[in-house]
């Protein structure tokens, strides 16, 4: 039960009205399973919402904002960078009720769905009419239609068909007083300002998704995966970088290093030479005829670049056996560690070498294993980063070892985020590649879409979440990490 004479009390039986008694969680024991998601940070919420539909999103934020609630929105939890973290407590709204499939259009490739929509299950729901949704994370079993969204993710398929934004046509948006507005076109040829493109990758900072038109391509004529495998990840690097340069553009290029895969042996038995110091998972997709001729290209490729066997996967099953060591890596770690934390920074291509060098050297030091997973093509490096939050004070080392290696990431000349976000993670590193005029031009764009600093707050932008009592743990971390000017 709660308080009568606790303010949020009334704002507890509004929502109730709105949403039912059963999708409003206010016990603190039911508060524990939203305090964090797949980074390293935690906050407990004071309310969980749960809205069915885009009209109980809306109804749900207008009581909010006259409550002066912070409000957090959140998906399936999978976000690696603190941006489903509740910052400052206040109320989450939690949209994984809202998992309809609206509309299937094969004539003019493209699905409707609710943001609670797992992402595989729109590839799955497409393909019985030989159609496909690109955007692929590692989670997509799990990650949700809004999160990616949120999060502008990735994929291992990325280097070919882009990110997230490249395959979101519009997007139906509460904003943060509750107005439901559209953004972008089904067609994709809205004239005017791309305040679509603006929202996808904002991080939740700036209203809801409660629906989004998803573009759905054929699914190709035929698939080739390679397995190439390397005894110096020096050698693994350069292949990339020469496979590219030879103009042939893979779907997927990925990189898992010595550590990580035994991990996956260990675990998924995926087919993955134990021995070997690096491999590359290389996809080509296409017409039959000019797929044969790039498999043949790209292991000639890779044998002048020092690979010491390329096998193709001879079936569908070998493919996805392949395919699920890459997918699972992450999970595998707990064979070897408690605890990983994942670093997702940007290098390029050619400077690979060199950054993983100086990933190893780093690790050394703070005497921390660390695995290396890579989106090669498109220099997307995940550092994973192995230890025991048991061990006192270690929380502390690995996440000042991680901020070095995101430093290396810049001085190589490349970029904070592939597609995890800034979120809590990295948002004091903003300042790393941008200027203060940068930062308060992005930081006009809330107030333009009716959002202050209560929605998502404490997210992106320097210093964001110390302005928050009562936050704890990674920012404080980093806080004293950053001040000691190790990275700067």
């Amino acid at each position: 039960m709660f308080n009568q004479r606790d303010p949020t009390s009334a704002l507890i039986r509004d929502l109730q009205a709105v949403v039912g008694k059963s999708y409003v969680v206010h016990a603190p024991e039911d508060l524990l399973v939203y305090e964090y998601d797949c980074s390293i940070d935690r906050e407990h919420p004071s309310i969980v919402v749960l809205p069915g539909n885009s009209e109980e999103v809306a109804a749900v934020l207008k009581l909010a904002a006259r409550a002066g609630m912070p409000v957090t929105p959140r998906g399936a939890g999978t976000g690696i960078s603190g941006g489903a973290i509740p910052v400052g407590r206040g109320m989450v709204v939690a949209l994984t009720r809202m998992t309809r499939i609206l509309d299937l259009d094969p004539v003019n490739r493209i699905a409707v769905v609710e943001p609670g929509v797992i992402n595989l299950d729109v590839t799955k729901a497409a393909a019985q009419h030989g159609l496909f949704y690109a955007p692929d994370p590692s989670s997509q079993k799990a990650c949700c239609i809004g999160g990616n969204i949120a999060e502008n993710s990735g994929g291992a398929h990325c280097l070919a068909y882009g990110l997230t934004t490249n395959h979101v046509l519009a997007i139906e948006v509460a904003l943060p007083d509750g107005d439901v507005v559209w953004l972008g076109d089904p067609t994709g040829l809205e004239p005017g300002y791309d305040l679509r493109g603006v929202f996808i990758g904002s991080e939740g900072t700036l209203g809801i998704v409660t629906k989004a038109v998803l573009r759905l391509l054929p699914a190709p004529e035929t698939v080739t995966t390679l397995l190439a495998v390397f005894d110096q990840t020096d050698y693994a690097s350069a292949a990339v970088s020469a496979v590219i340069a030879a103009g042939i553009v893979p779907a997927a290029v990925e990189m898992m290093d010595r550590l990580a895969i035994q991990a996956v042996e260990a675990s998924l038995h995926a087919g993955y030479p134990k021995d070997a110091a690096a491999v590359l998972l290389i996809e080509l997709e296409g017409l039959r005829e000019t797929v044969a001729e790039q498999a043949q290209a790209v292991a000639a490729i890779c044998e002048v670049q020092n690979a010491r066997a390329v096998e193709v996967a001879q079936s569908a099953e070998q493919r996805e056996r392949l395919w699920a060591g890459r997918k699972g890596v992450a999970g595998a770690f707990g064979s070897i560690a408690p605890n990983y934390y994942i670093l997702d920074g940007v290098a390029p291509r050619t400077k690979l070498p060199e950054v993983l060098r100086r990933v190893e050297e780093i690790a050394a030091r703070y005497e921390f294993p660390v695995a290396n997973v890579l989106h090669a093509g498109d220099g997307n490096l995940h550092p994973c980063i192995l230890f025991d939050d048991r061990v006192p004070g270690a929380d502390r080392r690995v996440l000042e070892a991680g901020m070095e290696i995101m430093r290396v990431c810049i001085d190589a000349g490349g970029a904070l985020t592939g597609e995890h976000g800034v979120g809590i993670e990295k948002q004091d590193c903003m300042a790393w590649v941008f200027s203060e005029d940068d930062l308060a031009a992005m930081a006009k764009l809330r107030p333009a879409f009716g959002a202050d600093a209560k929605f998502n707050p404490g997210k992106v932008f320097p210093g964001a979440r110390g302005e928050w009592e009562g936050s704890t743990g990674a920012r404080r971390i980093m806080e004293r990490a950053l001040a000691a000017g190790a990275y700067i």
